[in-house]
């Protein structure tokens, strides 16, 4: 029982401490300090801060290739999906409970297969032409239940769910949808946020909508650099840390 316990603590260690560069300690600093910073200014939304600190860790740990990010995944989708729910983004809270479930998927996918994958230039076509479609078809159910920018928000609702069955698959290309969730993202919640300034709503909370634009600025910052980290094999067998 012993040496099982000391193989856990091992484990965790070694997830989240070891093969790190500089450059990335020092923007994970950053990002991290981004929530508290805005949670220090409007601090209205504790749940909400959750969310960005837990998502950044998620990103960044699946960045680096390592299984540990789906803990972090579990603990922000389910404070973004309270998020979401008090904000009427209803596409954004059906992507978050499909997030709760992927979370133990990925966990287990992610134990069999240790190298990251990627498609050939066909078949990565007719997936970005997939979401278009699905993007299309999400902003018209969206629209029909009165969802708040259903046009962005569909990008959430469905292009999402691509991004993170290829993520849980270890394919390299889920970082470029994801690039696109984040940029659709921070000017969805930007919008909230004026709407909420200008009193245009009283929807959801002021606190809780800038901490999502500060999270995903930082998970756009994290899939651009992590195109670069899976590209070159960084991510596979743990990051690095398989036999450490």
């Amino acid at each position: 029982m012993g040496s099982e316990s000391t193989g856990i603590f091992h484990w965790i260690y070694v997830q989240l401490f070891a093969n790190w560069k500089k450059f990335e300690v020092i923007y994970i600093s950053i990002l991290i300090l981004l929530q508290f910073a805005v949670y220090a200014i409007v601090p209205d939304s504790l749940i909400g801060m959750v969310s960005g600190v837990a998502g950044v860790l998620c990103l960044i740990y699946g960045m680096k290739g390592r299984k540990i990010n789906f803990i972090f995944g579990l603990i922000q989708c389910l404070a973004m999906a309270y998020v979401a729910w008090i904000s009427h983004a209803y596409g954004s809270f059906a992507m978050d409970i499909v997030y709760v479930i992927s979370q133990p998927i990925g966990w287990l996918m992610w134990g069999h297969d240790e190298a990251t994958h990627s498609f050939s230039k066909t078949i990565r076509n007719w997936i970005f032409l997939g979401a278009f479609i699905a993007w299309a078809i999400g902003w018209w159910i969206l629209s029909i239940i009165h969802g708040q920018l259903p046009y962005l928000d569909s990008i959430n609702f469905v292009v999402s769910i691509i991004a993170q069955t290829l993520h849980i698959l270890k394919y390299k290309e889920n970082w470029s949808l994801w690039i696109i969730v984040n940029s659709a993202n921070i000017i969805y919640w930007a919008a909230l946020a004026y709407q909420t300034i200008a009193g245009y709503t009283n929807i959801g909370n002021l606190g809780a909508n800038l901490s999502q634009i500060a999270l995903q600025a930082a998970l756009l910052f994290n899939s651009i650099y992590a195109i670069k980290v899976w590209g070159s094999g960084e991510a596979d067998n743990e990051g690095g840390t398989k036999n450490a």
